[in-house]
């Protein structure tokens, strides 16, 4: 059996992919509303040293992506054993060198991958104008600027994918995951003056 072959056998048996999809687009709109929230404090704060707002985002995208990765591999791997314990029990079979077995063992570690790799992944999207800014490429907006526009077409695009999934409107969808980021911006403002 080959190796896709294996891993659509182990999702079809653990039920995962809806699992997979919501980690996706749970994690990757944390990681876009936190790099959103960081470029304008920093704008906010009126620092335009790219250096600093670079390093700092960066060390948020990796600490989300960590953070994504090992809570999701910690709980998963607790859950699969628990339900294969309770499998192996009510069937009076050991299911370790199964497909089950399989399950629980490689499940979790997919599952925590795209935790991890969702907001750290996005982020790094995010921050890219801010690098190719600082590599000396010139952009027609200033870097945070095109950080944030980044930001809210990501956060937009996260939208249309939930609708895509829910069978709604993708338009309606998209525009509901902007009006989230707005109001993100706007607290942030409001709060950051006080």
């Amino acid at each position: 059996m080959s190796l896709l072959q294996q891993a659509k056998l182990l999702l079809s048996i653990s039920s995962t992919s809806g699992i997979v999809r919501r980690y996706f687009v749970v994690n990757g709109f944390d990681g876009a509303l936190t790099m959103l929230g960081l470029i304008i404090g920093f704008m906010i704060s009126a620092t335009d040293d790219l250096t600093v707002i670079i390093n700092a985002c960066l060390g948020a995208a990796i600490a989300l992506g960590m953070s994504g990765f090992s809570s999701a591999y910690v709980s998963e791997a607790a859950e699969r054993k628990r339900a294969l314990v309770k499998l192996e029990e009510a069937m009076i079979v050991d299911l370790h060198e199964t497909a089950h077995g399989d399950v629980v063992r490689l499940v979790p570690i997919w599952i925590a991958l795209v935790n991890g790799s969702a907001p750290l992944v996005i982020s790094l999207l995010i921050l890219l104008p801010l690098w190719l800014s600082k590599a000396g490429l010139f952009l027609p907006l200033s870097p945070l600027y095109a950080a944030i526009i980044v930001a809210l077409v990501l956060i937009f695009l996260l939208g249309v994918f939930l609708g895509q999934i829910a069978g709604i409107s993708w338009l309606r969808s998209g525009l509901q995951t902007l009006l989230v980021a707005f109001i993100t911006a706007a607290l942030i403002y409001l709060f950051a003056g006080l």
